[in-house]
């Protein structure tokens, strides 16, 4: 009979993860958490963004959106850019999640969903009726993780979109205030 091997194995402990909110010297961090989603989304050739855009309009005098970071020993591994939307059917504000990444590496730790929980933990605290985003209709692991969280579609509403030079002849074609 042999002898157990007198030096135990443990399995190694994944580091815990924090999550915080940005500031302004994470705006490279941001540009490069988000260059990495569109590549997952396959849509890198529409990202665009530099990090000089996200200093700007999220720490600028009028901020438009706000970020939670995800770090694991201080790096960042993931990311949910929101800002806030109004219904007028219910009469209260709600937060739209833009963009919520984890890098593959990182996934399955339950990061993104942390990072939903403190967006639906500020969306009570600060008097929101609902939490809402989109998801790519090809990307199942996403829908999947959302309907385990109690998440739906949204069947009926179909979501459309004007930019670039269609936007720029509409705003020429309106009224002077």
């Amino acid at each position: 009979m042999s002898q157990p091997d007198p030096t135990p194995v443990t399995p190694r402990k994944r580091p815990p993860f924090t999550i915080r909110p940005a500031v302004p010297d994470d705006s490279a961090t941001i540009a490069n958490l988000i260059r990495e989603l569109a590549i997952y989304e396959k849509l890198d050739q529409f990202a665009k963004a530099t990090a000089e855009d996200f200093r700007k309009h999220l720490f600028g005098p009028r901020p438009y959106a706000e970020v939670l970071i995800a770090e694991i020993e201080g790096v960042a591994v993931g990311m949910a850019l929101f800002f806030h939307t109004f219904s007028t059917f219910r009469g209260q504000p709600g937060i739209y999640l833009e963009d919520l990444f984890v890098q593959p590496e990182h996934r399955g730790r339950g990061i993104g969903k942390a990072l939903l929980g403190c967006l639906a933990k500020l969306a009570r605290e600060r008097g929101c009726g609902r939490l809402e985003w989109a998801v790519l209709d090809w990307n199942e692991p996403a829908i999947g993780f959302y309907k385990s969280l109690g998440a739906g579609p949204l069947d009926e509403w179909i979501t459309y979109r004007i930019a670039d030079e269609p936007l720029d002849r509409l705003a020429e074609e309106a009224p002077k205030a």
